[in-house]
This record gives structure tokens, C-alpha cells and sequence, in this order.
């Protein structure tokens, strides 16, 4: 099974950037798709970002044009850049790799956006 270790959390002025790093311990085209979630407190689980073994990704409408999702294949790694922060955004973030109906999640991020 395919590990998966986020990084790259942080606390960051409302405006900046953050670059979150989700790093496999195989190759992550096992997996059919990609995602980050995130979920704040008092708040459910949210997909916010998703990319495809071929390269689709979709957004969803809190975080599209502000956060991009990538991937790097020789480094086994999925990227969510995060741009134009706000305090809205504080959440505890987490990668996700599916296969069919399996998951396996990372141990999550921690991002803090203060104003």
C-alpha cells in the first residue's frame, strides 16, 4: 500500500501563499485520482482539489483560482499551491489517494491564515 505524508503547513498572513506538499511512498499513479480536503472546526470535510491519473483536476468553488493543484511523477508528490489566503481557509488539510472505492489518507496539515 502506497503511503502518504503532507507538508508544508503553516501559519501564514491573510493575502500570502502557502505551497502544500503531499509526498507517496510509490508511485502515484496507482492511485485513479489525487485530492486535498480540508476541514475546520465546526465544519464538514471539504474537496476542495482533485487531479486525475490524467491530468484533470477540478476545484471546488471556495478555492477555484486561488489554490492549484500539481503533480510531480519522478518525486511522487502532489502539490497545492495556495494563494490569496484568508482566514476562511484555516483548516486542517489532507491528501488523499483513491483506488476504485479504497482511500488512503495522509496524517494532515495544519494551515492557520490570520488577518
Amino acid at each position: 500500500q502506497v503511503d502518504l505524508v503532507e507538508s508544508g503547513g503553516g501559519s501564514v498572513q491573510a493575502g500570502g501563499s502557502l505551497t502544500l506538499s503531499c509526498a507517496a511512498s510509490g508511485n502515484i499513479f496507482e492511485f485513479n485520482d489525487m485530492a486535498w480536503s480540508r476541514q475546520a472546526p465546526g465544519y464538514e470535510r471539504e474537496l476542495i482539489a482533485s487531479i486525475n491519473v490524467g491530468g484533470r483536476v477540478t476545484y471546488a468553488d471556495s478555492v477555484k483560482d486561488r489554490f492549484t493543484i500539481s503533480r510531480d511523477p519522478a518525486a511522487n508528490t502532489v502539490y497545492l499551491r495556495m494563494d490569496s489566503l484568508k482566514p476562511e481557509d484555516t483548516a486542517t488539510y489532507f491528501c488523499r489517494g483513491r483506488i476504485l472505492s479504497r482511500s488512503v489518507w495522509g496524517q494532515g496539515t495544519q494551515v492557520t491564515v490570520f488577518s
